[in-house]
């Protein structure tokens, strides 16, 4: 699940135990390389943009986030990347990076029309000619939601060594309009009452996404199904995009 709201130290220490290292940041992790300058948007603690530097990557890496508790796990981490706390409606740049991420699925916390047309300007501002922007939304045709049930329950240690389970449950009929809505819930034995939180997720399909890419002036030169590289077919589990900065309205590449 999108996890870019956490907003306690308690509940954002816990994040790289729920989000363990995985395919995906493998596959971030290589173009991360490949870039000089790096902006990953709802970076949550940092785990990508950290791992880079540890290996040695010497460019500029910046991580943004809304959610101060979670780059103080960032910062406590590695204090020589730039953690920036807020969001793409209050933070701008132009032409400084050459790779803007999204990862965690944090595109689709972007529900409404105009927020999905603000991020993605505000991306390529932020690109330099010829830069990427690459991201990753769940498939909507492998229905993902159908599997955030009460019963599939994760459970992970906190802090103080005791246990935390954590379930999701999609409330209403599942997808409307492109959109789910679900609860995130938190329990652990020694608090007074589990934690939950209400989500939104949209679930755009690629005809959607090519449309506000175009709009915006980016391109789409790559799209894959998995993390693999594997082609997108209908039980694919992801869309992942690459896009290019181009000239807005200049259309998508297929």
């Amino acid at each position: 699940m999108v996890d870019h709201v956490f907003a306690d130290l308690s509940l954002a220490a816990l994040y790289d135990s729920l989000n363990p290292w995985g395919p995906g940041d493998d596959f971030y992790l290589d173009l991360v390389r490949e870039a000089g300058a790096v902006l990953d948007i709802g970076c949550g603690t940092g785990q990508l943009l950290r791992r880079a530097r540890d290996e040695g990557h010497r460019g500029r890496l910046m991580g943004l986030d809304p959610a101060a508790a979670m780059l103080v796990q960032a910062r406590r981490a590695r204090p020589d990347v730039e953690w920036v706390l807020g969001d793409v409606r209050v933070r701008r740049w132009q032409e400084e990076f050459d790779l803007v991420v999204m990862t965690g699925h944090a595109f689709q916390e972007l529900v409404t029309d105009e927020q999905i047309r603000h991020c993605l300007r505000a991306v390529r501002a932020a690109l330099r000619d010829g830069g990427r922007f690459v991201f990753e939304t769940r498939n909507p045709d492998a229905r993902a939601w159908e599997r955030w049930t009460p019963d599939r329950v994760r459970e992970v240690t906190a802090a103080d060594g005791t246990p935390v389970r954590v379930w999701h449950e999609v409330q209403g009929d599942g997808l409307h309009r492109d959109r789910v809505r679900y609860t995130e819930t938190y329990a652990g034995p020694h608090w007074p009452a589990p934690r939950v939180r209400d989500g939104v997720l949209r679930f755009p399909d690629t005809g959607t996404l090519d449309g506000f890419l175009a709009e915006a002036g980016l391109t789409v030169t790559e799209r894959y199904g998995d993390w693999e590289r594997g082609p997108l077919t209908g039980t694919a589990p992801e869309i992942i995009t690459v896009a290019r900065r181009g000239q807005p309205g200049s259309g998508v590449d297929r």
